[in-house]
C-alpha cells in the first residue's frame, strides 16, 4: 500500500508543478509580448512560447521524480587524447613570448611540431 500512496504523491508533485509552471510562464510570456510587440499576433506567440517553456522543464522536472534520478548534467570526463607532438611545452621557451598588459601578464605558450 505504501507505494502506490508513493506513486500517488509523486502524481501530485508532478500535477502541482507543472500547473504552476504552465501559469507562471505563460504569465512571463503575456507580460514579455505586451513589452516587447505590438501585433495581437506576435503577443500570442510569446504567451505560446513562454507556456512551451513552463511544460518543458515541468516534464523533465516530472521525469526526473519518477525515474527517481537526480542526476544533473554532467560534462564526461576529458583524457588527453592529443598526440604528444601537440601537446603545449612544460615550461616557457622564450620569456621574450610574455608581455604585460594592462596589469595582466600574457604568455603565449606555442604548440610543439615535432
Amino acid at each position: 500500500m505504501a507505494e502506490k500512496s508513493d506513486v500517488n504523491a509523486k502524481w501530485d508533485a508532478c500535477l502541482d508543478l507543472s500547473v504552476r509552471r504552465f501559469v507562471y510562464s505563460s504569465l512571463a510570456g503575456a507580460f514579455a509580448g505586451l513589452l516587447l510587440f505590438r501585433t495581437p499576433v506576435t503577443r500570442r506567440a510569446s504567451i505560446a512560447f513562454g507556456a512551451g517553456v513552463g511544460i518543458g522543464s515541468a516534464y523533465a522536472d516530472c521525469s526526473r521524480i519518477f525515474d527517481g534520478s537526480a542526476a544533473k548534467l554532467v560534462p564526461p570526463k576529458t583524457t588527453s587524447s592529443a598526440p604528444e607532438e601537440l601537446q603545449p611545452p612544460n615550461s616557457l621557451s622564450n620569456p621574450s613570448q610574455c608581455k604585460l598588459s594592462e596589469h595582466v601578464v600574457i604568455c603565449l605558450f606555442p604548440y610543439v611540431f615535432a
